[in-house]
């Protein structure tokens, strides 16, 4: 959801400026060279996964559709150009009136990809899609991080929730796009309003530990805090002593106490202490929230513990150590002159090492067994073969440089649910190892 779906106002500024500047000098230079014009097919794709990931997953088209929609070259972005003298005045008379106009097809947003996908296919004249390249890649290259994380969080976690608490861990716009991804990969809630704000995420908190050392003692601040916010709130118990604090925090609230969260200390066994003593005081029905560095990891060996919930902060948003999914845009075919009816001929860099990639228009499909459990990610330059025409993984996005669609937050993030739930069991495992189904190329 964004803030046009909450019926809210929003200054959505120019993107045409998050870009590289050799994207503009090649823009000119082909211009003047006469191929500007050419029909091109641009890709994205990566060509291995994180060291130890088994999948990815495609996160930021919905952002990707708003950044191409808001590519526009206005008075104070040309002034600026001008003023540098980064292009000359042709290509700046060119770029006054740029609107994409051609088409984007890739994975829809939440599906899981593999070394090879092509996530992305960006077709239209080259001077129009190179462009594209820096906005589009910076997107998906951050949102699809995030949200493997959260993925391999949420897998961990099971049917417990998550709140993604990483705000203040990274930078404040990139908080955002943050809470956004992760709420694909699986969370449930954030703390970031201006991610409840613009994409209608569930929002939540309650209090820190300066609230309670504001207080001239632990009891006036679980009062203040109950008298403010209700019998159902979450109460910090880790500011001084912890059982001490669990004692008193359900006697200002009663049974009724909505949760207690610890954030320090060995959470595993802090937590079994705490259930404990929350049971014998009556409060059987008072959650636990734990928080502290989480990770994947941590949250694994958390799930013989009484935990309720999970709060994590910065491994989200750095991605879990990885925070690029490496994806790149390369052009794959491109026409022999401006003729609309020209043909496309496949190009490939053609280069020693592992930067070598495969020319022409790809279309993707998943092979799957006699379960429906995956076995293969087919990627294919020529006719689909019958077999696999009602498994490929590409929808239209864009036609004719116009949004086809924009789905709600929450059927992505249920897209993506049922595309994990469609991998093998071994997708899920934390220990490194390889993509969980080869790539076929045919």
């Amino acid at each position: 959801m964004n803030t046009a779906d909450l019926g809210l106002p929003v200054d959505v500024p120019s993107t045409a400026l998050f870009t590289d500047q050799y994207e503009l000098t090649m823009l000119q230079a082909a211009l003047r060279a006469g191929t500007g014009d050419r029909r091109s097919v641009f890709e994205v794709f990566t060509r291995r996964l994180p060291e130890g990931r088994r999948y990815g997953v495609v996160a930021g088209t919905g952002r990707v559709l708003d950044a191409v929609e808001n590519f526009r070259f206005d008075a104070g972005v040309l002034g600026f150009l001008r003023e540098r003298n980064i292009v000359d005045e042709a290509t700046l008379e060119w770029l006054s009136g740029y609107r994409f106009s051609g088409d984007i097809w890739g994975y829809p947003e939440g599906e899981v990809y593999f070394p090879g996908s092509p996530i992305l296919r960006v077709e239209g004249s080259f001077a129009e899609c190179v462009l594209l390249e820096t906005v589009i890649l910076s997107i998906l290259n951050h949102d699809s991080a995030i949200a493997a994380a959260a993925s391999r969080m949420s897998s961990a976690a099971g049917d417990r929730p998550l709140i993604e608490m990483g705000a203040r861990r990274t930078h404040e716009l990139a908080a955002v796009a943050a809470s956004r991804a992760a709420y694909v990969g699986g969370f449930a809630t954030t703390s970031d309003l201006a991610a409840g704000f613009r994409y209608g995420i569930p929002t939540v908190g309650t209090s820190a530990h300066a609230f309670t050392l504001l207080h001239d003692n632990e009891r006036d601040a679980f009062r203040a805090q109950v008298d403010s916010l209700g019998r159902g709130t979450t109460l910090l118990v880790d500011t001084y002593d912890v059982t001490e604090a669990v004692r008193m925090a359900v006697e200002v609230a009663g049974p009724e106490l909505g949760a207690v969260r610890i954030d320090s200390g060995d959470l595993l066994l802090v937590a079994h202490r705490v259930r404990q003593q929350l049971d014998d005081l009556g409060a059987t029905e008072t959650k636990i929230v734990v928080t502290s560095d989480l990770d994947e990891y941590a949250i694994a060996s958390l799930a013989a513990a009484p935990v309720d919930a999970y709060g994590v902060g910065t491994q989200l948003v750095t991605g879990s150590g990885h925070p690029t999914a490496s994806m790149v845009y390369k052009l794959v075919a491109r026409a022999h002159s401006a003729d609309p009816q020209a043909p496309l001929e496949p190009v490939a860099k053609k280069s020693l090492g592992a930067k070598s990639s495969m020319g022409g228009r790809k279309w993707a499909a998943r092979r799957t067994d006699q379960y429906g459990v995956a076995e293969a990610e087919v990627v294919g330059t020529g006719a689909v073969p019958t077999e696999l025409t009602d498994r490929q993984l590409q929808v239209e996005l864009v036609k004719g440089g116009e949004v086809l669609s924009r789905e709600p937050l929450d059927a992505v993030r249920d897209r993506h649910a049922a595309a994990r739930a469609g991998l093998p069991l071994s997708a899920t495992q934390l220990s490194r190892g390889e993509a969980v189904i080869p790539t076929e190329y045919v």
